[in-house]
């Protein structure tokens, strides 16, 4: 070999040599970096001596890295034995400090602690006031339409269930019920309807008034089968597990002639060339949410007339409210998907009724009974809240019980107290007017003066 070869060879061995120690020191200065004592004032990453070393934000962003393992900050199982105290969150926060711009795959962020942001990082400017939430609430309720299209229902009863091949005639007919939802829908019931899956419709209709449905808010899937018109839709109620009504059943069956899950005569069965999706929806709310629903069960109608079965049937009221304020509490909770803005601005609206009906069917009167304004006790309230004295004294004396309910269980006042317990918690969420209550909680609260 000659002179020039060995040069040239010790040269490409110099080069291999420098490019293993550069290495070495790269991954030494991390390692040191990493595992540096919290105490001391060398901050990771700050020592002059590792600038030469240190990964620029950029250079992270480009790595190829794609996994991180515990081993490479210097976490192990072995360290416990160590002669520092070793802080966990500050070694967290300066990992964090680090790794603050670097493009991990979803999910990653929410399953590693430390790359999880601070509350106080977070710009006061982007968090919303109480007043600005309750605002934007009750626009979004302002504007909610009566009939809209959705894209998809991905949390539909029937989404998983396909229709089946279908023609132009179906197309059109079902086109056609959604003219009439959209024309003729009463006041008090909301339909969306899928774009993308024709055959999907979701309701949502709210008690009426005088019922022990009064203010609830009810939700129904409906699917058109590849049959329809022929065959009347199916339909789903969202029970909650809760059977609040003869022909609701706690599996979300709907029990009624015109779906012909029922037995019926005439006009009350489905005829495809004149019954419709809203004659259904009208139907359930009047038919079935009515004042009376114990009368719903076949033959119990005989028993309207006497005492006994009058007797039954506000016993099943009592219970129906109960069951419809903890539906209330499970659409607040849960609501149904395209419906979150109805569900918080109904009960936004309606939150101070229903609670003035808890306290009002809790004092000894008919659940469904009309419940006395209470204006003028909530003016005393505020003038005397600053003396300490009660005005539910003098709502009592003005609200005369002109229809008492006799003979109630003692478990409905018990279950009630609690409900309205929930109900008021939620509804302060949700921005409804509860001053009237709160204020009465705060006094029943606070120890009688001696």
């Amino acid at each position: 070999m000659g002179f020039t070869a060995k040069f040239v060879h010790l040269t490409g061995f110099g080069l291999f040599v420098a490019v293993c120690v550069l290495c070495s020191c790269l991954i030494l200065s991390a390692w040191e970096a990493l595992t540096l004592d919290p105490s001391s004032s060398d901050l990771v990453g700050s020592s002059k001596e590792n600038n030469s070393c240190k990964a620029s934000e950029a250079e992270l962003q480009n790595s190829d890295y794609g996994e991180v393992d515990e081993e490479d900050y210097g976490v192990d199982d072995e360290d416990e034995g160590s002669d520092y105290d070793f802080d966990e969150s500050y070694f967290n926060q300066q990992l964090a400090d680090k790794f603050d711009d670097l493009d991990l795959p979803p999910g990653v962020e929410a399953t590693v602690p430390w790359l999880q942001k601070a509350v106080t990082n977070v710009e006061p400017e982007n968090f919303k006031s109480m007043s600005e939430i309750e605002d934007e609430i009750g626009q979004k309720y302002k504007f909610f339409k009566q009939f809209d299209t959705v894209e998809d229902f991905s949390d539909h009863h029937y989404a998983n269930k396909p229709v089946g091949k279908t023609g132009k005639e179906w197309t059109k007919r079902i086109q056609h019920d959604w003219k009439l939802l959209e024309n003729d829908l009463p006041a008090s019931i909301y339909v969306r309807v899928s774009e993308n899956r024709m055959d999907l419709l979701r309701a949502a209709m709210i008690g009426p008034q005088g019922t022990p449905y009064h203010d609830g808010l009810f939700f129904f899937d409906a699917q058109f089968t590849d049959s329809y018109p022929a065959t009347p839709p199916v339909v789903y109620y969202h029970s909650g597990g809760l059977r609040l009504n003869p022909n609701l059943y706690e599996t979300g069956k709907v029990c009624l002639s015109l779906l012909g899950t029922w037995e019926g005569h005439g006009c009350e069965k489905w005829n495809s060339a004149q019954s419709t999706m809203l004659q259904v929806l009208i139907s359930i709310q009047a038919l079935v949410l009515n004042e009376n629903p114990y009368f719903n069960e076949p033959g119990y109608e005989t028993f309207a007339n006497n005492t006994s079965g009058q007797r039954s049937a506000l016993d099943y009221n009592d219970t129906t409210f109960q069951h419809s304020c903890r539906t209330m509490l499970y659409s607040l909770r849960r609501p149904p998907q395209h419906f979150e803005d109805l569900v918080a601005g109904h009960f936004r609206e309606c939150g101070r009724a229903i609670l003035a009906a808890c306290k009002y069917y809790m004092e000894g009167n008919k659940v469904g009974s009309v419940v006395p304004s209470n204006d003028n006790e909530d003016k005393e309230l505020e003038n005397t809240s600053a003396e300490g004295s009660s005005s539910s004294g003098a709502g009592k004396t003005q609200n005369k019980k002109v229809d008492l309910r006799a003979g109630r269980t003692v478990t409905f006042k018990t279950n009630m107290e609690v409900l309205f317990e929930e109900l008021l918690m939620e509804f302060n969420v949700k921005g409804a007017d509860t001053k009237k209550f709160c204020v009465e909680k705060l006094k029943k609260s606070q120890p009688a003066a001696s």
